[in-house]
């Protein structure tokens, strides 16, 4: 096995599904013996917009890499680089891509137009591209992507499955990046709509924007849900645990998922889940989920109030969910599909 690089901006254990996926792809990579030199970039190499110095702060890194090292690339500061930049580095690049960054949402129309063109360019220059979904990877191909060189590497999950279930009472659980992507609003003006019945939830994820969080708070109070829905904030692992150990059901309003992280942890402790049908969701929820479209909160509602009063619909969609949780891989797994794509270079 060749030594080799990976690149990841920032702190790399930052409990968000992008950086849960690398940290853990490099840990794995390495516990097998790999020689895999960890090159932590600035975090403002994952904007989507960067000045002059710190441009150059990243190419200059990425440049001194010895050509004969593959270089593993986080898919942000890929997205975020200039074509003539990665066309500059002297290694073969292995693009490890989640989602385009100029799908994100909340972006300016000619910022998006410009990251995906920048994004497009750039998939011809990278050696090989890893995914973490089929849908990613079509969603690649479409933007011109070789489809001969994208391997699909599901996240993994190496937490227990099958544990009993300790239901603290009809608790819905949410988890994602407090960001408009998730559609936490989304899922607050739902909880709204089914206030006549006995429920709490709670909303757990970290603050990406204090002025997004203060806009949810906002309507919590707005729509009279104080102290029936929580903003619990980032939660340490065993606690996050204990929360899916507790809840009856799983909601997440999300507008796009390039896999959906959160939803996979839902399945592995078979929890029947309310979410939407966005871009890989459908592929990773399976059939133990109800779907309602992006950005409907009647909809999604309607679900909730299905969930909520029959017992007999929780309980199918329960024991799908753990049948799919059975079968998802571990991320040993997922390290030894990128492993043969290193060893294929």
């Amino acid at each position: 096995m060749r030594p080799c690089s990976f690149a990841i901006p920032g702190d790399h254990r930052q409990k968000t599904g992008g950086f849960i996926y690398e940290r853990r792809l490099l840990e794995e990579l390495q516990a097998t013996g790999r020689e895999l030199r960890h090159i932590a970039l600035p975090a403002g190499a994952a904007a989507a917009e960067q000045g002059t110095a710190l441009r150059r702060e990243v190419s200059g890194a990425l440049e001194a890499l010895p050509p004969e090292q593959p270089l593993i690339l986080d898919g942000l500061v890929f997205a975020a680089m200039r074509p003539e930049a990665l066309a500059r580095l002297r290694c073969r690049v292995v693009a490890m891509l989640h989602h385009p960054m100029g799908m994100e949402q909340g972006l300016p129309a000619d910022l998006a137009r410009q990251l995906l063109a920048q994004e497009r360019a750039n998939l011809s220059l990278a050696a090989e591209i890893v995914v973490t979904s089929p849908h990613t990877r079509q969603t690649y191909i479409d933007l011109g992507a070789d489809p001969a060189r994208i391997t699909v590497a599901l996240p993994g999950y190496d937490g227990p499955r099958d544990l009993p279930r300790v239901e603290a009472g009809p608790r819905i659980l949410s988890v994602g990046l407090l960001t408009p992507r998730k559609g936490h609003d989304v899922l607050i003006r739902a909880l709204a709509q089914v206030a006549d019945l006995a429920w709490s939830a709670r909303i757990v994820g970290k603050t990406h924007s204090a002025d997004y969080a203060a806009d949810l708070a906002a309507l919590i109070e707005d729509t009279e849900l104080r102290g029936r829905v929580e903003l619990a904030g980032e939660l340490p692992d065993a606690a996050l645990a204990e929360a899916y150990r507790s809840a009856r059901i799983f909601a997440l309003a999300t507008r796009y998922e390039g896999y959906g992280m959160a939803l996979a942890e839902a399945l592995c402790h078979g929890l029947p889940i309310v979410t939407c049908a966005a871009g890989a969701v459908p592929g990773t929820v399976g059939d133990a989920a109800l779907l309602a479209p992006p950005d409907d909160p009647e909809a999604f509602a309607e679900h909730l109030r299905q969930l909520l009063t029959s017992p007999a619909t929780r309980e199918d969609l329960a024991a799908r969910s753990r049948a799919l949780g059975r079968a998802l891989p571990r991320w040993r797994d997922t390290a030894a599909v990128m492993g043969r794509v290193l060893d294929g270079l």
